[in-house]
């Protein structure tokens, strides 16, 4: 959304939620559907190629967001998750999660883009509604003292604090970011923390 969207906001969730809104206004009647806006669409139907399976007791619904620059979001509704696809062409700038597609993989490292560009969303800053879950654990608090480093910890959380200002467990948690951002697991592994 935002300013790339001339102002306007496209939200999907979860199919438990039942959040695919355009605005805040529901657009879309029934399935399959689709809005229309000068130069982006939203399509919601049971097209595409799923990238991992489909959750036992799940039917495909995918919404296909066709928008600005090129840019093809695809989203694959399940009852609690959701798997998104973005397919779009290098734009100046650009940096994220994914990197920043200059074709050096060393400096796509989370602890590189983290410096690069944060670690979470400043509050003002955030595009989505309702706040995000933080969590944090007693077991992400051992595993973080027993794996990671102490120097890498000290520099997660002086950082993590700096650029959220705030303290407490949103800062522990993006701390733990900073130490396993790179393994997609390590919130799993720390619940083998008991």
């Amino acid at each position: 959304g935002g300013a790339f969207l001339h102002g306007h906001k496209i939200e999907v969730g979860t199919l438990e939620s039942g959040i695919l809104t355009v605005d805040g206004q529901k657009v879309i009647a029934g399935f399959p559907g689709a809005y229309h806006q000068a130069g982006w669409s939203v399509t919601y139907d049971g097209q595409g190629a799923v990238p991992d399976v489909i959750p036992e007791g799940n039917e495909k619904r995918v919404v296909h967001m066709d928008l600005p620059l090129g840019v093809k979001v695809t989203v694959f509704q399940w009852s609690n998750y959701m798997d998104v696809q973005i397919e779009m062409s290098k734009q100046p700038g650009q940096d994220g999660v994914c990197g920043n597609f200059n074709d050096n993989q060393g400096d796509d490292t989370t602890q590189a883009i983290m410096a690069r560009i944060g670690a979470r969303v400043r509050p003002g800053e955030a595009l989505l509604s309702g706040a995000a879950l933080i969590e944090w654990t007693p077991q992400m608090d051992k595993m973080m003292r027993v794996e990671c480093a102490a120097a890498t910890r000290a520099a997660g959380h002086a950082k993590c604090a700096q650029y959220l200002g705030a303290a407490g467990d949103i800062v522990n948690s993006c701390t733990f970011d900073f130490c396993f951002g790179m393994n997609v697991h390590a919130r799993r592994h720390a619940k083998t923390y008991a």
